[in-house]
């Protein structure tokens, strides 16, 4: 499989959105360029629908200063050098992506790569199956590819996903969100490194924390090791591996 990173931005209360889940900035400048770096380095970036549906991300690489020309630079903008954006992909049950969403009008306009977007594999007899066809159709025309993964009790099918992933030749795959996601991945123990931004700031009760309290995931998170802290202006972000890894340094 993959080469995995998971990376989130919390407060200093644990909460990665606000109340109703709506989008919460956390990160500062500095952590977020300290983001972008990182998804620099990947070779893909997953988010699940909610994530696009509350913040329409563009998850591409916008941050960082110019490369140095040279013969192996990988990615051009606008006649320039710049630095190569990952991969985008979607969870998807649904296939409820906008067609509208920052990612596929960038691919159009030829400033994003494609989508790849990851929905249910429902058959007929199933009562959603025609509606998912059509939703699969607007979504390819809009310019998406859209892939089936078993659709299992606790979510689309991980495993799956990653195997998919592997044929294509992705050798490393940045997750970044939402919490669902992020806890689907910790409760499988799919990782080899987590990387989470602390911000100065307290959000409340009210607010939606990293770990879902229900449903498949709860109580099931990996022990993890810190391997490095470090201060990115305002924000500190921790580095961790899961122990098992840690082990085997």
């Amino acid at each position: 499989r993959p080469l995995l990173t998971l990376t989130y931005a919390q407060s200093l209360d644990g909460k990665i959105a606000a109340a109703g889940r709506r989008p919460l900035r956390l990160s500062g400048r500095e952590s977020m360029i300290m983001t972008h770096a990182l998804r620099a380095k990947h070779d893909a970036i997953l988010v699940g629908v909610g994530t696009v549906l509350a913040d329409d991300p563009q998850l591409n690489v916008r941050l960082l200063p110019p490369p140095a020309p040279s013969a192996s630079s990988s990615g051009l903008q606008h006649g320039r050098v710049a630095w190569p954006s990952p991969l985008p992909l979607i969870l998807d049950t649904h296939l409820r992506l906008p067609v509208s969403s920052r990612l596929l009008s960038n691919h159009r306009a030829g400033t994003g790569r494609q989508p790849l977007i990851f929905g249910a594999a429902l058959e007929l007899p199933h009562p959603a199956h025609p509606e998912m066809r059509a939703r699969k159709a607007r979504l390819s025309e809009a310019g998406a590819e859209v892939l089936e993964l078993p659709l299992l009790e606790t979510g689309l099918s991980l495993l799956h996903l990653l195997q998919t992933l592997h044929a294509r030749g992705i050798t490393s795959l940045m997750v970044e969100g939402g919490q669902r996601v992020l806890s689907s991945f910790l409760a499988q123990g799919l990782l080899d490194l987590l990387v989470v931004t602390v911000a100065p700031v307290m959000v409340g009760p009210d607010g939606v924390g990293f770990v879902r309290e229900t449903g498949p995931a709860r109580g099931r998170v990996p022990r993890l090791s810190g391997v490095r802290t470090q201060v990115f202006g305002r924000d500190a972000v921790m580095a961790l591996v899961p122990e098992v890894l840690e082990e085997q340094r």
